[in-house]
């Protein structure tokens, strides 16, 4: 009988039919099971990436939550606090695409190395770069826009590497691990950054993690890219075939569209709630330690990060189908998160409000078993590319955010515009993927085959 193709792009990789589906990846212009990572290889590789992408997000992490003490120093508006952290987004937006590209084509382990190297650099130079001159709004804004630039080809590479190295059944759990990481990076920062702007100033936030993730660059390069592990590479015929990939035809079909939108969506009001929420705290609650509300929520994130594409993958695998839990899980990460994210408008007690951002983090990141994995659910021959077109809008979508929100506090004086301009985003976002996205493969024609058994 003909076996049919699965539609789902992770967790379904359980029982006899996931290899003859993994099958299908080694037809002519494809790589295939040689291109997999052997399981101990995958396991190092799983701890290794969660540790960049912990400190990919203490890196990115750093200016906003210096920015209230910087702002002080250098006697900055919530404008101008604004400019500077959404410079981050306008590098973020350049890269993305590229970045996706490259890793399809060369595989996403070097491209990681180069751009964790980079933002090491970037992020321990800062302080000499504040004080180098008068200009300081301008130069930060840059360092910002570089930061962005650098660490815009982390995720496309990441879904590229997916695609490329790991097995079906194990796509759920990486990039739910990989989710976990970005809360515990900001877990960290916030827990760093509460102790170090106390004791020895803003300056040493900035040294710190780009000492840090300098140390991780060298690990990656002396452990896997020059030490004894060697890296399986795509054929010729592969790198040329992915190369022509017509990724942009696509963006046409519905379920791609709307999970473009969503994904835009659900990264902008993320990054409004990591460049804002310090400031949140800092200004309505002086009072209250640092300690608390930099560190709470995201600790609480944690668990929901992992749980987020292990239910998912588990309702899968007992039958219920990829796009209907696809959408369950989104409902949840945009619709439910938002009804707290509301609660936060009113009247609140510190305690009260760390528990309501807590709930909310912790529900949005149900979306690592939604949206975030559909991309290899539908096209997964280009998913670095396409993720890194989807990651790009959401970037930009971010800028206008962060930028919007700090004018929106500036003028109202109020928090209560900036929530509900967060819950209207991810309302509209959710609609359309309720109602267009999908979970069907649709990039079969031309590169895969029907195997006969």
């Amino acid at each position: 009988m003909a076996v049919q193709q699965t539609s789902s792009g992770c967790g379904n990789g359980s029982g006899p039919d996931s290899k003859v589906h993994a099958a299908t990846y080694s037809t002519k212009g494809e790589p295939g099971e040689q291109n997999l990572w052997p399981r101990h290889l995958a396991r190092r590789w799983t701890l290794t990436l969660f540790m960049g992408t912990c400190l990919l997000y203490c890196a990115r992490m750093a200016m906003p939550i210096c920015v209230v003490s910087m702002a002080a120093t250098f006697q900055w508006s919530k404008i101008d606090s604004g400019l500077v952290l959404g410079g981050f987004f306008w590098g973020y937006c350049f890269t993305q695409i590229l970045g996706g590209c490259a890793s399809d084509r060369v595989g996403g382990e070097r491209v990681l190395f180069i751009s964790a190297t980079s933002w090491a650099v970037i992020t321990a130079a800062t302080p000499l770069l504040a004080h180098l001159g008068s200009h300081t709004l301008a130069l930060m804004t840059l360092t910002r826009f570089l930061m962005g630039v650098m660490q815009g080809v982390y995720f496309p590479s990441l879904a590229s590497l997916c695609s490329q190295r790991v097995a079906e059944g194990g796509r759920g759990l990486l990039m739910s691990t990989m989710n976990s990481g970005t809360h515990l990076g900001t877990l960290l920062a916030g827990g760093m950054g509460s102790l170090i702007l106390d004791r020895y100033g803003w300056e040493s936030m900035f040294y710190t993690i780009g000492f840090l993730s300098g140390l991780w660059a060298l690990l990656v390069w002396r452990c896997f890219l020059k030490g004894e592990v060697k890296l399986a590479e795509l054929t010729k015929d592969s790198k040329s075939e992915r190369s022509r990939k017509p990724w942009l035809k696509y963006l046409k079909m519905s379920p791609v569209w709307s999970m473009v939108f969503t994904h835009m969506c659900i990264s902008s009001t993320s990054y409004t709630l990591l460049s804002w929420l310090p400031t949140y705290f800092k200004e309505s609650f002086p009072q209250a330690m640092g300690s608390v509300y930099n560190v709470i929520p995201w600790l609480a994130a944690i668990p929901s990060a992992l749980s987020g594409g292990f239910i998912s993958d588990l309702l899968i695998n007992q039958g219920y189908g990829v796009a209907a839990v696809r959408k369950a899980m989104q409902f949840v990460a945009m619709g439910l998160s938002s009804v707290f994210i509301l609660l936060l408008s009113n009247t609140v007690t510190c305690p009260t409000a760390v528990a309501l951002v807590s709930v909310a983090l912790g529900l949005s990141s149900f979306s690592s078993g939604g949206v975030a994995v559909n991309v290899q659910d539908l096209t997964p021959s280009c998913a670095g590319a396409l993720y890194g077109f989807m990651n790009m809008l959401g970037a930009f979508m971010g800028l206008v955010m962060v930028s919007l929100s700090g004018y929106l506090i500036e003028v109202t004086l109020s928090w209560s515009a900036v929530f509900s301009l967060i819950a209207l985003v991810n309302s509209t976002g959710l609609g359309i993927f309720l109602i267009f996205g999908d979970a069907q493969r649709i990039d079969l024609e031309g590169h895969s085959q029907v195997i006969s058994i």
